[in-house]
């Protein structure tokens, strides 16, 4: 089973509320961060959208993923992630826990606390930028830890876009804690309540993507202007959501080609 081509793939990244493969990063390394980005936007269509057994596909994946290292995936977006897991010397962890993120998906429906939810994304979220860190070659432990809150930054950022899609896939990214303090009870239409957590929820997220800025002046360079521009990407989302007066049921409020482009003017 081939799930996806690697153009389909690619496809998803004008969906995305930063550039995935921005012109800022050297040109060498662009093809690796999208091969990268190919592998992470192929476990969530596995996790999100197989019509057929999610939990075999991802066992099936696990399998492509362990011929990157000792033989030859089938895959076509494997087999565009291969080069760059040899060429990097990528280890297998981070992609292993994308793939238990989409497991905990099938298995879990909501988060009791932040605590819990952010432990999810540890393995839905951070992972990505460890492996954009391995592509630069750049894995000191202050890099990784600001790079861990910028990702789970970018996370949050994507489940206050998305409540309505996720609910229809049976699943909640807002912690019932927080729910219950602010008083909602409905997730699947507007209401003042809704309003002021997706609010609170917000100033997290923008409290963890400010470390981009940090990431990027330690890596330096074009590499560590490309890298915060993925943050500044996730606070023009959240401005989009702003813009929209938090309606996230008449469309995905996200930051126009526009917007993106002043990100990197700036």
């Amino acid at each position: 089973m081939d799930p996806a081509s690697a153009s389909s793939v690619a496809a998803r990244a004008r969906t995305e509320n930063f550039p995935v493969a921005s012109f800022l990063f050297p040109r060498a390394l662009r093809p690796h961060l999208r091969a990268v980005y190919g592998f992470a936007r192929l476990v969530d269509i596995l996790g999100d959208e197989h019509e057929d057994d999610r939990a075999a596909a991802l066992d099936e994946l696990e399998s492509e993923l362990e011929a990157c290292y000792v033989g030859e995936p089938s895959w076509e977006v494997m087999r565009a992630l291969q080069p760059t897991i040899r060429a990097c010397s990528l280890p297998r962890e981070p992609f292993l826990r994308l793939i238990e993120a989409n497991r905990m998906d099938q298995r879990i429906a909501e988060y009791e606390t932040w605590a819990d939810l952010k432990r999810y994304c540890v393995h839905s979220a951070d992972p990505v930028g460890r492996l954009v860190l391995g592509v630069l070659g750049r894995t000191e432990p202050k890099l990784v830890a600001l790079s861990d809150d910028v990702c789970t930054g970018l996370q949050l950022v994507n489940f206050l876009q998305d409540v309505p899609r996720d609910l229809a896939l049976g699943r909640v990214y807002l912690p019932a804690e927080d729910r219950r303090r602010f008083g909602v009870t409905e997730l699947d239409r507007p209401s003042p309540e809704l309003r002021r957590l997706l609010e609170v929820e917000a100033e997290r997220a923008r409290g963890l993507l400010s470390s981009g800025e940090e990431l990027g002046r330690r890596l330096g360079g074009r590499a560590g202007r490309g890298v915060a521009l993925f943050a500044r990407g996730g606070l023009a989302a959240l401005e989009a959501l702003e813009r929209a007066d938090w309606d996230i049921f008449n469309g995905r409020p996200r930051p126009s080609r526009a917007r993106l482009a002043l990100a990197v003017i700036r």
